[in-house]
């Protein structure tokens, strides 16, 4: 799928908001992307599998595995997996205190390439903590694969720590056609 055609699917889910808002990191913004909205949206949850697959297919030697954050990325690491047939893990924020107390929720082998797939970039930070993780339980990391990069530091913030960021949109892309007085800054 094209970037236009993945714009499209947001924009049809009613996932691209405009307004103010504040943001998990504590930053406002005039312009909100709900990713619940796109992620429980159907046909824009397929639009996303099938572009990240794509993706995929170009960049990786088809035995890469996928890794997705919880909550906000089990989703589309789900559809993803399922859409390319590479398996995934999912890694927890926090460690549970019960059962196999795992980060790392699948099956995971020393040295197994992973690509981390997310659903907003904003910061960054939450795909830099899910890659240490995944890093700490032996896999290679290199690269995280977004929906949306809001080009707010989030590339920045994951190359201090030896990760590439890959977007299907930027928030330039995203608004390039959005209301006066609304852009990516």
């Amino acid at each position: 799928m094209d970037t236009q055609g993945l714009i499209d699917a947001l924009r049809a889910a009613d996932a691209v908001k405009f307004g103010e808002f504040e943001l998990s990191h504590g930053g406002t913004s005039n312009y909100y992307v709900d990713k619940y909205l796109f992620e429980t949206d159907p046909d824009c949850l397929e639009a996303i599998a099938e572009a990240f697959a794509d993706h995929l297919a170009r960049t990786t030697d088809g035995e890469t595995k996928l890794a997705g954050v919880a909550l906000g990325a089990v989703p589309l690491v789900a559809v993803t997996s399922v859409e390319s047939g590479n398996p995934y893990v999912i890694v927890r924020k926090q460690q549970k205190e019960y059962g196999t107390a795992n980060l790392v929720e699948g099956e995971l082998a020393d040295g197994e390439e992973v690509v981390v797939l997310e659903d907003i970039a904003t910061t960054g930070q939450s795909a830099v903590d899910a890659a240490e993780a995944l890093r700490e339980a032996g896999a290679v990391v290199n690269r995280v694969l977004v929906v949306v990069d809001r080009e707010e530091g989030a590339a920045e913030n994951l190359a201090e720590h030896d990760l590439e960021l890959e977007s299907l949109v930027t928030a330039s892309d995203l608004l390039d056609d959005a209301p006066e007085g609304v852009d990516a800054t």
